[in-house]
């Protein structure tokens, strides 16, 4: 499975940006997580193929995840962006047991 991650940025605090990603087959979750220096990566937001969400609690009311199952895609909606969103974005795949990875792709924002 491949994924293609684009969308990343430098952005101004309060600003907005969206990310997005494209899968080589359709997967029962997709989503992304966001990795900072010193910290381990953690899930920013997933969805799974019947639309079931999760969301971090920093990012809940914030940010917005959706997929096209047709497109193969998932997509994450960044609103007010915080300079604490910084770091670099994994989309993520997971089916059958299995995780999959695309490059991350780099988020700054500056306050």
């Amino acid at each position: 499975v491949q994924l293609q991650a684009s969308g990343g940025g430098l952005v101004q605090a309060g600003e907005s940006l969206r990310l997005s990603c494209t899968a080589s087959g359709t997967m029962f979750k997709m989503g992304w997580y966001r990795q900072t220096p010193g910290k381990q990566r953690e899930l920013v937001a997933s969805m799974t193929i019947d639309s079931t969400t999760n969301y971090s609690d920093s990012v809940e009311g914030r940010f917005t995840i959706s997929r096209d199952n047709v497109q193969k895609a998932v997509y994450l909606q960044m609103n007010s962006l915080k300079p604490e969103d910084t770091g670099i974005y994994y989309c993520n795949a997971y089916q059958y047991g299995r995780n999959f990875w695309g490059q991350g792709t780099l988020v700054t924002v500056s306050s």
